[in-house]
C-alpha cells in the first residue's frame, strides 16, 4: 500500500454525506430519506484491487442476500466474511422490511469501520483473532468470499467459517477451488453463476452445504 491517501480509494461524496446523516440519526436526529439506500448501496465504497477487491453486480448482490436472509430465518444471525457487497444488499433489504436478520460484516479493509458496531476487523491470517459478538457457533448462517484463489487462504478462512456457524455455510470463489472447497467444508457447487461489476478472468461459482432452491 502506498503512504499517499489520494492512492487509497474511498468513500464518494454521496456516500460520505450519506454516512454523515447516519451518524446524525444515531445521536437522535431526523435522517433525510434515502440516506440508508445511498449509505448501503453496493459500490459506496470503491474497489480496491490491490486488496483483491471485486464487488458483485447489484442483481448478483441481491439474489445473495436474499437467500441468506432466506436461510437465516425471522431473527436469524448472518456473517459476510470478506463479503462486503452482499452485506450492504442484506442491508437495503432488512431497511425495506425484507429482512428481519442481524448482520455483521468482517472485513480487513477498514474504510468499512464506518459501518460501526456492526464491521469486524479481519485478517484471514489470523483466523480465530476475533472478538466476543463473535461467538462460536453465533450465526445462522455465514458467507464467505476469500481474496485469494488459495489453498492455505481458503483453510484459514474454513477455520473461521466452522467456528462461527451455526451449520449452514455459502462460499463464493473460483471454480477452480471446488475440491478445497468440498475438502475444507463439505460444500457442493452451485449451478448458480454469480458475476462481478468488472468481469474476473477466473471462473466464479458458489458453494453450499445445504438444500437450496435458490443456488442448486
Amino acid at each position: 500500500m502506498g503512504d499517499s491517501d489520494d492512492d487509497v480509494p474511498g468513500l464518494s461524496a454521496e456516500a460520505t454525506a450519506a454516512l454523515r446523516e447516519f451518524y446524525a440519526e444515531q445521536r437522535g436526529r431526523q435522517e433525510p430519506a434515502g440516506g440508508p439506500e445511498r449509505l448501503y448501496s453496493v459500490g459506496a465504497v470503491q474497489e480496491d484491487w490491490r486488496m483483491s477487491q471485486f464487488w458483485y453486480d447489484d442483481e448478483t448482490a441481491k439474489r445473495l442476500a436474499e437467500e441468506i436472509i432466506q436461510q437465516a430465518g425471522k431473527g436469524g444471525r448472518i456473517a459476510c466474511l470478506s463479503s462486503p457487497s452482499v452485506y450492504q444488499r442484506v442491508k437495503r433489504l432488512d431497511l425495506d422490511g425484507s429482512g428481519d436478520v442481524s448482520v455483521v460484516l468482517l472485513e480487513y479493509d477498514r474504510r468499512f469501520s464506518a459501518y460501526g458496531d456492526e464491521f469486524i476487523y479481519y485478517d484471514y491470517n489470523d483466523p480465530l483473532c476475533l472478538p466476543e459478538n463473535a461467538a462460536p457457533h453465533s450465526f445462522d448462517i455465514v458467507v464467505a468470499d476469500p481474496p485469494y484463489l488459495s489453498e492455505e487462504c481458503l483453510s484459514k478462512v474454513a477455520t473461521t467459517v466452522k467456528f462461527l456457524s451455526k451449520g449452514k455455510i455459502l462460499l463464493c470463489t473460483g471454480a477452480i477451488m471446488e475440491e478445497h472447497a468440498e475438502k475444507l467444508m463439505g460444500l457442493k457447487m452451485c449451478k448458480f453463476l454469480p458475476k462481478h461489476s468488472h468481469n474476473l478472468g477466473n471462473e466464479f461459482r458458489c458453494y453450499v452445504n445445504y438444500e437450496s432452491h435458490l443456488l442448486l
